[in-house]
């Protein structure tokens, strides 16, 4: 069966019922009869309440299609179910960006998925468009604010449009070309909604009143003394919070298995900052002993992201790190070809072995975390290939565990519940990468030297002009977000083996004073990703019943 028709044949609880086990009846708006939304008062009750166990889940470096992080992560809580143990997730909502493009859905697969599937890979509860609304209408603002005389006397505007969708023809565009008197035309641009700065503030702020704060903060464009103009002074973060108002309440949902869910928040890793929010995050803490949650993409992007950025934020840090790999991924990585890498091929997963051992360095030894691999398990896989790939984790000091969550839901992942339960009763620490008193260069330096393995880093002279300018407004101290290719640890996405020395090659630098962190695009890294050329748009479809097919 098909993933869809799979969620299909199970029969969800309805919502009340998972917020009855949790003990949150009172706190949730339903949004029909399978998914809710958390309300602001939950923070009032849970307040005094200890945090449990959290477990972050990330992967090695990805094929084109994924390496199945969410369906790891939700075996892994329906495992710890399996074994006794109080469970929840916090995890990140789809964008419809791949949902029609290349990588599909990011529900899970099989026997282990997050539901009803059909509506969190689609509308789900609106989040994402009030971020697109937000977004936009303050396009509307800026461009109105011109119109009417240009009081602020802007010369640039930064601020870009967005849209949930992959649409490489709206990377660039011009506006305002109606030709009507005081109209204004100037060179604008697009961003998928998951990679603009409204997502990372909804996802990095506290509460209702912490957003509108860090709405108002955000730097819009630079008047003709070279000054920055904000949000605030456009007066408009009162009325984005209000298309936000409840974009920032959590939603609920639950695993075909029924264990409770919190899906909120949806920043890409490669070109934003990948974690779900800081409010699901923290209640599911409160609520469940183990929260499983996870981070976008390799480790070199979500995680280092999640632990550099969410967890400096907040003060956070994992119990233990479940880094998911595949063999597939392992021989795509030793160079084997797309078409080849399901073909039993010991050699090539050896040459692969690289990848895996750097992203165990940088959780280990770098960040000092307690890791466990995680093998999500394909049909095509080998027993000599398994055997010989839990040798070399093993002798790395690292715990390896088989999952078959796809085909055998909770009962698929017991052994690495049972090994998360002993891992996160262990002592753990969180070194960052680098020190917010670090120059912005020396940031991105000790990332790609440290994460990436990189030699060095190159700059643009635009980069570099932005840099100062940025350090010159008194924002220096603000983190990194590296916005780079998924595939690779360098810059280049075919340079999938990372043989030999590399730089990584910073072409500009984009300040987010909203978000509070500063984004280094990367190679030829995009915030606005295109359709491939058959686009999975072209098998998705509803019938006379109103059943939708074909999203995976």
């Amino acid at each position: 069966m098909t993933d869809i028709e799979i969620a299909k044949s199970v029969k969800l609880d309805e919502i009340t019922k998972i917020a009855e086990e949790l003990e949150i009846q009172d706190y949730i708006e339903p949004y029909g009869k399978y998914k809710a939304k958390i309300s602001n008062e939950i923070e009032k009750k849970l307040e005094n309440k200890g945090n449990g166990k959290l477990i972050l889940v990330t992967a090695i470096s990805p094929t084109p299609l994924g390496e199945g992080k969410t369906t790891v992560s939700i075996a892994v809580a329906d495992g710890l179910r399996k074994i006794g143990k109080k469970s929840i997730l916090a995890l990140r909502e789809p964008s419809l960006g791949p949902v029609f493009g290349i990588k599909g859905g990011a529900t899970g697969g099989g026997y282990v998925q997050v539901a009803p599937m059909e509506d969190i890979n689609l509308h789900f509860t609106g989040d994402i468009h009030a971020m697109t609304s937000a977004n936009n209408l303050l396009s509307a603002i800026i461009d109105n604010h011109i119109y009417f005389g240009n009081e602020l006397k802007f010369k640039k505007v930064v601020w870009k449009r967005c849209v949930d969708l992959n649409d490489r023809q709206l990377r660039k565009v011009n506006t305002g070309l109606s030709g009507e008197s005081k109209i204004v035309p100037r060179e604008d641009g697009f961003d998928i909604t998951v990679a603009s700065e409204i997502m990372a503030v909804v996802c990095l702020s506290k509460n209702i009143v912490d957003l509108k704060e860090n709405l108002s903060k955000i730097l819009v464009g630079y008047n003709e003394e070279d000054k920055p103009i904000y949000v605030k002074d456009l007066k408009a973060e009162g009325s984005m919070a209000v298309l936000l108002k409840d974009a920032i309440k959590p939603n609920i949902v639950q695993t075909l298995e029924h264990t409770p869910a919190i899906i909120h928040g949806g920043p890409f890793a490669n070109i934003a900052h990948g974690c779900n929010s800081i409010i699901a995050t923290k209640t599911a803490l409160k609520l469940a002993d183990y929260t499983v949650t996870e981070a976008g993409f390799g480790a070199d992007l979500g995680a280092e992201k999640f632990l550099d950025i969410k967890c400096r934020k907040t003060g956070l840090k994992p119990d233990a790190v479940v880094l998911v790999a595949t063999i597939k991924a392992l021989k795509y990585h030793g160079g084997v070809a797309k078409e080849d890498i399901q073909k039993e091929n010991i050699e090539a997963l050896e040459l692969g072995l690289s990848n895996i051992f750097k992203h165990i360095e940088n959780l280990k030894d770098n960040f000092g975390l307690n890791v466990v691999v995680a093998l999500n398990k394909y049909n095509s896989d080998t027993d000599s290939e398994i055997e010989f790939l839990k040798q070399k984790v093993e002798e790395k000091g690292v715990e390896f565990s088989v999952v078959e969550g796809w085909g055998k839901g909770g009962n698929g992942a017991i052994d690495i519940a049972q090994k998360l339960v002993e891992l996160t009763n262990k002592p753990t620490t969180l070194n960052y990468t680098y020190d917010l008193e670090d120059s912005i260069k020396t940031k991105i330096e000790k990332v790609a030297k440290k994460i990436y393995g990189a030699k060095g880093v190159d700059y643009s002279e635009e980069a570099l002009k932005t840099i100062a300018k940025i350090e010159e407004l008194g924002y220096g101290k603000y983190p990194v977000c590296i916005a780079k290719t998924q595939y690779s640890f360098s810059d280049d996405p075919k340079n999938l083996e990372c043989k030999g020395d590399f730089n990584i090659n910073v072409r500009d630098v984009v300040l987010k004073t909203g978000a509070g962190f500063v984004v280094v695009l990367a190679g030829n890294i995009m915030t606005m990703p295109g359709l491939p050329k058959v686009p999975a748009a072209e098998s998705i479809d509803i019938d006379e019943n109103g059943e939708i097919v074909g999203i995976f």
